[in-house]
């Protein structure tokens, strides 16, 4: 997939895998920090890969904000930026699968990911705690990418 190859690139450019949950607002906490996943984005592509599940940017839906701060900080093609299909949306229990799998391999595995593994642990609960309460709530998520 395109995108995926891009925003992979773009995790070396201090990038941060965030949640975004569809609506207005949901009515609890979104904040996740992302910064671990995106720095180790390939390794816990291969991950998932070895455990079956999807990968965290099967989740990724470029849209018109992410797209918006890309193209302020001189990253990004205005040409394509100018043709992003609509958002997709996705059950939270599809992404719970990933992080769930992705826990448990890391907690089995505390040096899968050398130094990285317990950041990325905490950054992969805080998108339980996220994709819980979405489930909750009966609503869908994609993730976005920021260039902070």
């Amino acid at each position: 997939m395109e995108w995926r190859h891009r925003v992979a690139r773009l995790a070396l450019m201090a990038a941060s895998l965030y949640i975004v949950v569809e609506g207005e607002d949901p009515g609890f906490d979104i904040y996740v920090n992302g910064h671990a996943l995106a720095r180790n984005e390939d390794a816990l592509e291969r991950l998932a890969e070895r455990l079956k599940v999807s990968s965290l940017l099967d989740f990724f839906s470029a849209d018109e904000n992410s797209m918006a701060l890309l193209l302020e900080q001189g990253a990004g093609d205005p040409e394509w930026a100018n043709h992003l299909p609509e958002p997709q949306w996705f059950e939270a229990g599809t992404g719970l699968a990933t992080i769930c799998a992705l826990i448990e391999f890391l907690q089995q595995s505390p040096v899968a990911l050398g130094s990285e593994t317990t950041g990325v642990l905490l950054e992969l609960r805080e998108y339980e705690r996220v994709l819980r309460k979405t489930a909750e709530h009966g609503l869908r998520w994609h993730l976005a990418v920021s260039w902070k």
